[in-house]
Formats: C-alpha cells, structure tokens, sequence
C-alpha cells in the first residue's frame, strides 16, 4: 500500500488509510443559534491562553437554563426601546464618540453593543447635519455561555464598538489606509520537511497496525503551527475572530467538527487519485467584493448579499518545507469551497463565529467607503477618542500565536493523504473599485438615506 501527502496553509493533517483505525479526535456541539436557541446545551469556540496557544473549547449549558436566566435578566436591565427589534436601526458614529466623551469616557452597555446593531447595511452621509450613520437589523443582546454579545431571539451576533474602532483606524481621517486584513495558520518549513522525512522512513506500505504511530508522527514532526495577523493588532477581538473562523472552517474541513447544516466535507469527498505526492492545498476566506451599491450622489451605500467566499489554492511542497504555487484543479478541493460558500448564510444563522466574520467584512468594507468618499473632512469628524489607542483601548486580547497539529483517520482508498490549509484575506477597497460597483438604478439607497429623519435629542446617538 502506498501513500502520498497533500497539504495547505493551517497546521490541520488528516491521515487517511485503508480502514478505519481511529476517529475523529473531537467533536463537537453547535449551538442551534434561533429563536429556540433557549433550549440548546452547548456552543464550540477556542480560547488563547496567556502563552498565546490557541484551542478548542466546547462551553456547556446544560438544558439552556444559563441562557434562559441571561435572557430574563436582560430583559430587565435593557431599556425597552433598545432591547426591541427594529429592521433599521441607525447610528451617528461621530454622535456616538461626542456621547461617549460626555460620559467621560466610560462605556454604557448600549454603545459597547451598538444598541444590538447586527448587520452593517447601509453607511449614509447627512451633509445638513454632519452625520455619518450605520444602520441595520438591531435587537436586545446578552452574553453567551461562549462570551460572545448575541441577539436574546435570534442568536446572531452584535456588531462590537471595539471590532468598529479598528476598521475605522484601518481607514481613518488621516488618509492611510490598510490594504489588506487577515491571518493565517502555518506549518513551518522546517515542521513541513521533518513531515516529509518521517513519510520516507515509513517506507512505501504502511499496515493497518501502523496508523496510530503515523498519526503521532505526523503531528509530532509537524510541530506547532505559527499564527499570524495582517493588518490589525492581533492584540484586538477583530483578530481572534478571524483565526478561530479560519480554523474551525478546517476542523469542518477534515471532519473533526461537524456542522450545524448539512456540508459534506472535504474529506468525504476527497479521492488519493486526486492529488500528488508533494500537493498542498490552501483554503481561504474572502470577501465577495460584488457586494457594494452607490447611490448615485455618493451619500449612500448598501452591503448587499452575504458577503464571505470561499475559496482554494494550491501549492507543492519540497523536501526542504519550501511552498510554491503549483497547477491543477483538486475537483474535491473545488466542491468543498463552493459547497461551503453556498451554505454560508445558513451556517452564519447557527455558528455565530461566521457571522462574526461577516460583520467584520461588512466593518472592513464601510469604514474604507467613509475614507474613500471623505466623510471624515465633511463632518469634521476627526475620530480623535475613538482613534487613539491611549484613550480608548481595544487592543486588550491575548495574542494568538500557536496552534498544535490536528490529525484525522479516515477511510479513503488505501493512501495516506495530509492536507493543511488555509487564511483569511480582507481588501476592502478592491470592493470600492468602479468596476465592481453595482448601481443604485432604481434609487433605492438614496431613498432609504432620504427617508430616514434626523431630529435627536441632545446626547441620542441612535435611533429607528
């Protein structure tokens, strides 16, 4: 029996043989995010210790009574109006800063949530009173078993003033700006050519009795995986949601998580004819950058569809770990990365780690459309709190540095096939180019931004 090794960009192996020797090493739970999420247990994340190693963790509420007791005592606490769903909620950023420094810099519940703003769809600009506005779906919000700010009846995530605060210092008053976000989980090359060379020692038959011994050295040799973090401080919740979306998406991958809707995943579909010996496969989100609509006086912009994609590379690898782009279509690679786009916004519904990287595309793509149509100088809007580091920190979070190995054995004609893979790559302004840009046609956006009314109370920084 012989074998031979594929691999991408996330530290992830699954080892496949002729039968099956060992199961998946973890599982887990999802949470079933809806209006009957109440009565679910358990709901999967990651933490990062002190040292800076990422793992899994599965946080339990048995018969949802945590959950339930969180609600009722939301329900209290919230102001009614805020805790009430609005389809449109809308939020002056710069009247949010000036309310905040009112409050001498100390938070409310309210503005740490964007009174339970969801979604970012719409961005508008108010030349008579200077205001730039967010608006989306909004509702009452609590803090879940996992600590993620979710919606009481939905179970969607919050769009975070601290995941806001860094989008818009990507693209602040300045003029800089950040051209590209994201992460990535990597194999070094000196783990990548240890692999490679425990694989020759085995020689080319590896017997059923092997696997486990196989499987252990793949993960020793490999090692820990780098972590790392393009474009925002990896010390802020923006980043740690990027590595634990990317990362869960390869657990899925490989067959070690299972998800809340129906993906078959790579593994499942996965052939050994389908690869090469040094093959390494590479899967990454990104941004559907068609997603983005003008209206045509620039005083208004839609997100629209579902905004996340995606999709696959691959690459070879030599002896000495070294990674290149290689040719060729892995059909298996390719059904995975489509399945798993198509099913997105229903994943997003049940597995609020995704829909938490939506909105951070979402905050990406908006705080580059406020800087590029120069919202900042029209409302003399200088972001002077809410930029500065000092006076408002954001960059709290234990930095994510490492990960362990993860192995899987499954069937898979008789081969023993690694894949690795994976990143997260953000270019907000790519979804701003012109060509890219759909039209308001039937004025729909700018009917929108004209319809909605700016009459706020001294100190109101949101209103429906």
């Amino acid at each position: 029996m012989c074998y031979r090794i594929f691999a991408s960009r996330t530290g992830l192996l699954l080892a496949t043989v002729a039968a099956m020797l060992l199961p998946p090493s973890r599982a887990f739970t999802q949470s079933n995010n809806n209006s009957s999420s109440t009565t679910t247990n358990n709901e999967s994340g990651v933490v990062v210790d002190a040292e800076g190693v990422l793992r899994t963790k599965i946080f339990q509420d048995p018969g949802g009574q945590l959950t339930r007791e969180r609600i009722a005592a939301a329900k209290t606490a919230l102001d009614p109006k805020v805790s009430t769903y609005s389809k449109l909620r809308k939020i002056s950023l710069n009247r949010l800063e000036a309310a905040i420094l009112q409050h001498q810099g100390v938070l409310t519940e309210e503005m740490r949530s964007l009174a339970g703003l969801q979604r970012i769809r719409y961005v508008f600009y108010y030349p008579e009173s200077k205001d730039v506005v967010i608006a989306g779906e909004a509702e009452g919000w609590i803090t879940n078993v996992s600590g993620r700010v979710v919606g009481m009846t939905t179970g969607r995530p919050v769009v975070q003033l601290q995941d806001l605060v860094v989008g818009l210092r990507s693209f602040p008053p300045t003029g800089r700006s950040t051209s590209l976000i994201g992460c990535s989980i990597d194999p070094t090359p000196e783990g990548l050519a240890a692999m490679q060379q425990f694989l020759r020692s085995t020689g080319s038959v590896i017997k059923p009795e092997q696997t486990q011994f196989i499987i252990q050295g793949l993960r020793t040799s490999l090692g820990m995986h780098n972590i790392s973090v393009n474009g925002v401080s990896p010390k802020t919740h923006f980043a740690q949601v990027m590595v634990e979306a990317d990362y869960r998406m390869k657990l899925i991958g490989i067959g070690l998580e299972k998800p809340p809707v129906k993906l078959v995943s790579y593994v499942d579909r996965a052939s050994a004819s389908d690869v090469s010996r040094n093959a390494l496969q590479r899967w990454f989100f990104t941004p559907d950058y068609q997603c983005v609509r003008v209206s045509e006086d620039n005083l208004a912009m839609e997100l629209v569809g579902d905004g996340v994609k995606l999709v696959g590379e691959n690459e070879l690898i030599s002896s000495g770990g070294q990674r290149q782009v290689g040719g060729g279509v892995n059909k298996a690679s390719q059904a995975f990365v489509t399945g798993f786009t198509k099913i997105y916004p229903e994943l997003a519904n049940r597995s609020p780690v995704y829909a938490d990287l939506r909105n951070l595309i979402d905050i990406a793509i908006a705080a580059a459309f406020i800087q590029q149509q120069d919202y900042y100088a029209k409302a003399g809007w200088k972001m002077e709190f809410l930029g500065d580091e000092n006076a408002f920190p954001i960059e709290t979070y234990d930095i994510p540095k490492t990960v362990e190995s993860t192995v899987n054995a499954l069937i898979k004609g008789g081969r023993l096939l690694t894949p690795i893979g994976g990143g997260v790559e953000i270019q907000p302004q790519k979804a701003l180019e012109s060509d890219k840009l759909l039209a308001d046609e039937k004025g729909k956006v700018a009917k929108i931004r004209q319809e909605t009314n700016i009459n706020l109370a001294p100190g109101q920084w949101w209103w429906d």
